[in-house]
């Protein structure tokens, strides 16, 4: 196999795990096999064209930024930005300061709340987030923590939350590899309790949190993701795409927060 197709192989690698999508989902989402998604990431098996249009719906960017070996899929935390950032070509994903803050105290205090149940790995967490993301912007029309979620066949997957907690480890967080019921588990760990000041803002982050975390922190990876494909706005969002925060208002009952008759009244 020639130059090229190594080069793109390491690149869907890498996007794929950038992602947090598995080989498995991955390979569902194509319609292939996931040896066949190892052997394509491993260099020894040509994509075909229409394989390369399904990543790049898949990925969330166009062909040619796929096949462009130069421009690639980038999470920024911008921690302390001082100049102009230089433009690149690729997908660019950027976390400004008070989000990624925010983020980190939120996902510490989930996992203070319930890191520790043998039920609560990666998958559980990015369903958690997404939950408690969708809910607040639906009852307060405000980010809460304002990921950017993906859909794909297990259900929401937050695309920053990778290189966010890459950024945790060690420091504010513990990442270990586990098993549930005979299945490979990635759980995390919370090194130190969270900043609830950054948490509270409006004073209504808490409660909303620990809602979510009451009604759908009992639920497996399997349960949760199924929960989740109920929900209008990954139901009216297309396979790789992202989900808009503003399907939210077109809730049905079941998973709706917000009482709309008080909205009318006013």
């Amino acid at each position: 196999m020639n130059i090229f197709y190594k080069e793109l192989s390491k690149k869907i690698k890498v996007i794929r795990e950038k992602l947090g999508l598995s080989q498995e989902s991955l390979a569902k989402q194509l319609g292939i096999g996931r040896v066949a998604i190892s052997q394509i990431e491993n260099g020894d098996r040509k994509i075909s064209a229409d394989e390369i249009v399904k990543l790049s719906k898949i990925f969330n960017m166009t062909a040619d930024v796929l096949l462009n070996l130069d421009k690639d899929i980038e999470v920024v935390l911008e921690k302390h930005v001082k100049s102009k950032p230089k433009e690149k070509t690729g997908i660019r994903i950027s976390v400004p300061q008070r989000n990624l803050e925010r983020f980190k105290e939120v996902l510490l205090y989930v996992l203070s709340k319930v890191g520790s149940k043998p039920n609560v790995g990666e998958s559980v967490l990015y369903k958690l987030l997404y939950f408690i993301d969708f809910n607040y912007y639906e009852k307060y029309e405000e980010q809460l923590i304002g990921a950017t979620y993906i859909k794909n066949h297990y259900g929401p997957t937050p695309t920053e939350f990778i290189k966010i907690v890459e950024d945790m480890e060690g420091k504010d967080l513990e990442k270990v590899q586990d098993s549930y019921f005979q299945y490979p588990q990635t759980k995390y760990l919370p090194l130190r309790p969270p900043d609830m000041s950054k948490i509270n803002v409006n004073g209504n982050e808490q409660k909303l949190i620990d809602d979510v975390i009451n009604s759908l922190s009992d639920m497996n990876a399997k349960q949760i993701s199924e929960y989740s494909h109920n929900d209008v706005p990954w139901q009216t969002t297309e396979e790789g795409e992202v989900i808009d925060y503003e399907s939210v208002f077109y809730r049905t009952p079941p998973y709706s927060v917000r009482d709309y008759s008080d909205d009318d009244i006013q």
